[in-house]
């Protein structure tokens, strides 16, 4: 008999692996504010020497460690490695410890440095030693004001972690970069008037908008360089972080500087996804991550419609933006983007409740947009058999067009009226299910009509007016009796 697999013991996954991190977290951050705070008091020299031999006590510490406990070794060298990196950032940019004053030489220092921290953790072939340096370095950064040349850093420190992507295919070290990089962004952000003082405003956005384009496009080039080599949840991973991260950054900045703008940069965003869906496909990257790139593309859309319209203009944006998503995903075989097409319309359709005028139009206009989507064509999900994925897609679309006709029909109902509204928008919704032929329109009105008798028999019985409920009965037993009738020759046809 086969041995049963041994269980991980959590206590000491605990202690070895994430009290290591931690701890050499922990230490690296607390040299650095040492750093900042007292070496500042020494003689240039001094301030030099005393950093330069911290880190490397320690990263000859970590090697002696190696011998023995290879992986706790490297992670004490790496956090030597990221020290040095704070050391040589330091000399420049943080102003009790500066000893360089040029700023070119000082990044073309950080940029040696960078170069180094990869070559030697490319030569060891660790991915722990090209994690722990590259975090550290990037988080480190963050202790002083955030500045422009900051940010430069921590590009330099990314292209470093990218280098890693696309060489060697890790995914942790440069998943945890974009985190960092967006990260030390989002500190600057917070922290207004730091970077690129006593600049225009105008500037000072091209600026932060600059560096948030060059993370986007750097961390897009090295994934879609050799995609088929990466694992797909890594993939839909980095492409959903590298997309939250410029468009939450990025609105937030025009939003605060030029609100005006904001609907321009997120249509940027959009085309930006389309072109690297179509990267993707050129790349012959899995079919998922084009679609990924499809779906963010119209997310972004719908996202920057309330920044250019209102109202019902901004129902009836919604409303074109799903469909078209909706109609396109057969073109280019995207369930996720079908997907994401039924949601805006269904964001459309929930909009809809708090506007009053132009409100018939616009429910009008979204039972045909269900329609039309549904009717558009069957997208095969991976792993999902496709009667399946059509049953998915037509459910949604049904229930969606239902609830619109009847709030639509129950917008023009008398207030005593509404059960009989419901009434007629479950006939309506029988009569296209009959024309489409397809079922779960038709399940849809059965639901919509059996909670029409359930409001009748406790609610309208005994409030309506006598003429009133005479007219209810009286409509709601002809159209029950004709669409009776309807079921009953359709199933003589098919005996």
């Amino acid at each position: 008999l086969a041995a049963p697999p041994e269980r991980r013991d959590l206590e000491a996954h605990l202690g070895t692996y994430w009290l290591s991190r931690l701890g050499i977290v922990a230490l690296i951050i607390g040299i650095a504010y040492l750093i900042t705070y007292r070496f500042g008091e020494l003689g240039m020299l001094a301030r030099v020497g005393a950093g330069y031999l911290l880190s490397a006590g320690l990263g000859a510490f970590g090697l002696w460690l190696a011998r023995r406990h290879e992986l706790f070794g490297r992670i004490v060298f790496g956090g030597g490695l990221a020290l040095a990196y704070f050391v040589t950032y330091a000399l420049h940019f943080i102003p009790a410890v500066r000893v360089i004053d040029s700023q070119v030489l000082a990044l073309v220092l950080l940029a040696g440095f960078v170069v180094a921290i990869v070559t030697i953790a490319h030569r060891m072939q660790s991915e722990t030693v090209a994690g722990i340096a590259l975090f550290l370095g990037l988080h480190t950064g963050m202790l002083s004001d955030i500045t422009a040349f900051t940010l430069l850093s921590t590009t330099l420190l990314a292209a470093g972690a990218l280098f890693f992507l696309v060489r060697n295919r890790w995914v942790i070290v440069p998943l945890s970069s974009l985190v960092a990089v967006y990260s030390t962004h989002v500190v600057w952000a917070v922290r207004t008037g730091h970077m690129a003082p006593g600049a225009p405003e105008d500037d000072r956005l091209l600026l932060s908008l600059g560096f948030l384009a060059l993370y986007f496009l750097l961390f897009s080039v090295a994934l879609l360089a050799r995609p088929r080599d990466l694992p797909l949840r890594a993939s839909l991973a980095f492409t959903l972080l590298n997309w939250a991260g410029l468009v939450s950054l990025g609105a937030y900045e025009v939003s605060q500087e030029q609100d005006s703008h904001l609907f321009s940069f997120l249509l940027i965003v959009a085309v930006a996804q389309g072109v690297a869906a179509a990267v993707a496909r050129m790349q012959r990257a899995p079919v998922a991550l084009a679609h990924a790139y499809l779906a963010l593309g119209a997310v972004t859309l719908a996202l920057a419609m309330p920044a250019r319209y209102e109202d019902v203009a901004l129902v009836a944006a919604w409303t074109v933006t799903g469909l078209v998503a909706g109609l396109a995903s057969r073109g280019v075989g995207s369930p996720v983007l079908r997907g994401v097409g039924v949601l805006i319309l269904f964001v459309a359709l929930a909009a809809c409740e708090w506007e009053t005028p132009g409100r018939l139009t616009l429910l009008a206009g979204l039972v045909v947009a269900f329609v039309l989507v549904e009717r558009g064509g069957t997208v095969r999900v991976p792993g999902l058999p496709e009667p399946e994925a059509r049953t998915l897609f037509t459910a949604a679309c049904a229930v969606g067009a239902g609830l619109s006709l009847v709030a639509l029909v129950g917008a023009r109902m008398p207030a005593g009226l509404i059960t009989l509204g419901w009434v007629i928008a479950a006939f309506l919704l029988f009569g296209v299910g009959f024309a489409v032929r397809e079922r779960w329109y038709r399940l849809a009105a059965l639901a919509v009509m059996g909670l029409a008798l359930v409001r009748l028999v406790l609610v309208d019985v005994a409030r309506l007016p006598p003429d009133q409920r005479v007219l209810t009965f009286i409509l709601l037993g002809v159209m029950l009796l004709v669409v009776s009738f309807t079921y009953t020759r359709l199933r003589d046809r098919r005996g």
